[in-house]
């Protein structure tokens, strides 16, 4: 079977709404030593190698709002795709204490191939199914981990990332928290958005409408909730867009 760094699902599908999912998969390419990095199956099911629960989430929501989903389909210890070309933690060689030995030896030349071979491919497939209209709604879901080694449990259920461009995140901030058994983020568990990151590059530098949603991954395990979540956000996700006027 051919190995694809990404997948696509609903392309057919002609709402304004486009899901994407950066860190769907925790998949290794057979061409990265051996399939393998070089940790263990429990450290490869944690947030250091994927957003687990996201892609559900993803799949969910694109199903409900009408909208493609464009998901990643290799680890972002691979190579990060929500990261520039130029960002110093392209590839990670430690992560939440976890060294990653596949990674220790990567030269230029091998980030090269692996921007050829999974992220620019992968960025490619979001950047057309971006521009398919011209008032595209850029929707990226994340999820991160309750409590990171040696840190302080995080609190939130849901977090909304905004930095150059507020103008969806804000009233939809505004919205979820009136949800009152929510505990809703601004910026959290973390800041803003990052230059050349996949908001930037797709939606800040284009100027379209956007909104990064992170989701904490021990509320997203099973597909009950995945699509309980989907549920939920996809009609506040429509009634903010409709009284934005955007």
């Amino acid at each position: 079977m051919t190995y694809l760094p990404f997948h696509i699902l609903g392309e057919d599908r002609d709402s304004r709404w486009l899901i994407t999912c950066d860190h769907a998969s925790n998949a290794v390419p057979p061409e990265v030593n051996g399939g393998s990095l070089g940790i263990s199956d429990a450290d490869m099911a944690r947030h250091i190698a994927w957003d687990p629960g996201a892609a559900g989430v993803s799949v969910a929501l694109g199903e409900l709002l009408g909208g493609p989903v464009v998901l990643g389909n290799f680890s972002r210890l691979v190579i990060d795709p929500n990261r520039g070309e130029d960002d110093p933690t392209l590839v990670m060689k430690l992560y939440d204490g976890t060294i990653i030995p596949a990674n220790r030896h990567v030269d230029e030349a091998e980030t090269e191939r692996r921007l050829n071979a999974y992220y620019r491919p992968y960025h490619g497939a979001v950047a057309r199914m971006a521009s398919r209209h011209d008032n595209v709604v850029y929707v990226a879901i994340h999820s991160f981990t309750q409590q990171l080694r040696g840190r302080e449990p995080r609190p939130w259920h849901i977090g909304i990332l905004h930095g150059k461009d507020s103008r969806f995140a804000i009233p939809l901030l505004r919205r979820l928290r009136e949800e009152k058994d929510l505990c809703v983020g601004e910026n959290e568990p973390y800041g803003g958005h990052l230059d050349g990151d996949s908001v930037d590059r797709h939606a800040i530098q284009p100027g379209r409408v956007n909104v990064l949603i992170e989701l904490r991954n021990d509320l997203i395990r099973t597909d009950a909730q995945q699509w309980a979540w989907a549920k939920r956000l996809a009609p506040i996700l429509k009634e903010v867009l409709d009284s934005s006027g955007l």
